[in-house]
């Protein structure tokens, strides 16, 4: 990794809630992936031990099954001395056996923190207005946060960098591409997106994309066509076709995206420089094993980076611990 000059960022994060990156400005994503760093160097390769959650408990609601956000909360909190506490639909059921705000008020006396993932994003608002501590999205109908804090921790530590990459998406409009759309363009990443037409990100997400991608002076791409998205791609990604809850729609979402796996094809209208990202569980028909396996493809670095960046949110969001190291080159 390389090392820009020592410098310090003029960012406080701490009793924030993290639903949406949107919520958050391009120094303070900046810092959340150098806390990130800073961590995954200390404790990874340095083999520090920083208790920085110490006395500290974290509650995880979980309405949808996980393998990544789970393990890489629980793991992670716990290796900073905190006490991770999971809650299925089988201990919780928000809204039902209990209003969402009575759950809130109730977690904020028991908890430092609570990281759900759910199925409607208003659910999460909803906690935040109720609740006395930060609410963590880990996952809703609209956005995916923590798992694009990941993949661009993966992409700073392949490039050195962030600003000037050109990210493509071939895929659904869904979750994990809004939280691109509204991030990209404050870290100076271009972003060109081909969803199957019926099938396209959210009207007001787009809309909130473009004025981002003017502001910030970034170029901004959506089409129908896979091979014009890759064109001079130097991150191809791409994400699950059929997300949980949409199950009963497989053969038609099937149907209507025959044409976008990503393959060796793809790539070559890509940079020479591509990678590949998929935030995971990959089925075959979104990328082949050509492309999944290969020296470009990133996904097993990206999916330990899980673990690192939401250490580095709990860490921003629940203490005053700043980065130790010299802030990365962005």
């Amino acid at each position: 990794m390389r090392y820009g000059p020592p410098a310090q960022m003029n960012v406080q994060l701490r009793g924030r809630d993290l639903l949406t990156l949107q919520n958050y400005t391009a120094d303070e994503l900046k810092y959340l992936l150098w806390m990130a760093s800073d961590l995954k160097q200390r404790i990874k390769n340095k083999g520090e031990y920083l208790p920085l959650m110490q006395g500290k408990s974290l509650a995880m609601i979980f309405e949808k099954r996980s393998t990544r956000t789970r393990l890489s909360t629980e793991t992670g909190f716990a290796l900073l001395g905190g006490h991770p506490s999971f809650l299925t639909t089988q201990d919780i059921h928000l809204g039902t056996n209990e209003s969402l705000t009575d759950t809130a008020r109730v977690l904020s006396s028991m908890t430092n923190a609570i990281l759900a993932r759910v199925y409607k994003h208003n659910d999460l608002e909803l906690m935040t207005k109720e609740a006395t501590i930060p609410i963590i999205n880990g996952l809703s109908d609209l956005y995916h946060p923590l798992q694009i804090l990941a993949d661009y921790l993966t992409l700073q530590e392949h490039y050195g960098g962030l600003k000037g990459l050109t990210i493509t998406w071939i895929g659904d409009g869904n979750n994990v591409l809004h939280s691109i759309m509204i991030s990209a363009a404050k870290l100076g990443m271009h972003l060109r997106i081909a969803t199957p037409k019926g099938f396209e990100p959210d009207l007001r997400i787009t809309k909130i994309t473009e004025q981002y991608s003017k502001e910030h002076g970034t170029k901004l791409l959506l089409t129908t066509d896979p091979l014009e998205a890759a064109d001079g791609a130097n991150v191809l990604i791409t994400d699950t076709w059929i997300s949980m809850g949409q199950e009963e729609e497989k053969k038609e979402r099937l149907k209507a995206f025959q044409g976008y796996q990503i393959t060796m094809q793809t790539a070559k209208s890509a940079a020479s420089n591509w990678t590949f990202l998929h935030c995971l569980p990959r089925k075959p028909e979104e990328v082949d094993d050509e492309v999944f396996y290969s020296p470009q493809s990133l996904v097993f670095q990206e999916a330990e980076n899980r673990k690192w960046t939401i250490m580095a949110v709990m860490v921003s969001l629940l203490t005053d611990y700043s980065p130790q190291l010299q802030k990365p080159t962005f």
